[in-house]
């Protein structure tokens, strides 16, 4: 007879979710192991290839977790246009820097069956942030519209970079600044 699924189950993913993005992001996708990842949540190998069949499978959930949640969040914030979307961003990316950083570097090495439903999620974000700009400058032609869009996902995704918690501005007087700074330019393309 088969074991029932933990009452723990979710939370449990959730950990070791969260433990692997780190030690992956930190090592590098690439070089990092499921026994390194098993060692950086504190669990044993078995346990987490209890979860996980392989390195693909666990990274696919990180980053399946981790734009879902995004697309979630930022479907929410959709109407109160653009400067709601730049906080919603900003503050979705709190914690999350090494979801964030293993979707830059890291998607592009899971097979394509596995990449397609990630870019779906990808785009999706792109087209709400898009749509939110046109909104605010429906002369944009699409091509200048598309590198508005761009622009500003550079300004937003690349925070986790340089801002260091505590120091300079916080999350929040970012998002404003961010988001007065994408008005101007917006206005004055």
């Amino acid at each position: 007879m088969p074991r029932g699924i933990a009452k723990d189950h979710d939370a449990k993913r959730a950990a070791l979710r969260k433990g692997a993005a780190a030690y992956f992001a930190a090592q590098g996708y690439d070089r990092a192991s499921m026994t390194g990842a098993a060692r950086e949540c504190g669990v044993s190998k078995a346990l987490i290839y209890h979860y996980y069949d392989s390195k693909e499978a666990l990274l696919f959930d990180i980053l399946d977790t981790h734009l879902s949640d995004l697309v979630t969040v930022v479907d929410a914030a959709a109407p109160d246009g653009l400067p709601g979307l730049i906080r919603a961003i900003l503050e979705a990316y709190e914690d999350a820097d090494a979801e964030h950083k293993l979707q830059l570097d890291a998607l592009a090495t899971l097979p394509v069956q596995q990449q397609t439903p990630l870019i779906a999620l990808q785009r999706r974000l792109v087209e709400i942030m898009s749509d939110a700009i046109a909104r605010e400058r429906s002369d944009l032609d699409p091509v200048r519209l598309r590198a508005v869009t761009m622009t500003v996902f550079g300004i937003l995704n690349w925070f986790y970079m340089w801002h260091r918690p505590g120091k300079g501005l916080s999350r929040e007087a970012y998002a404003e600044l961010a988001a007065q700074f994408v008005h101007g330019g917006i206005a004055a393309t």
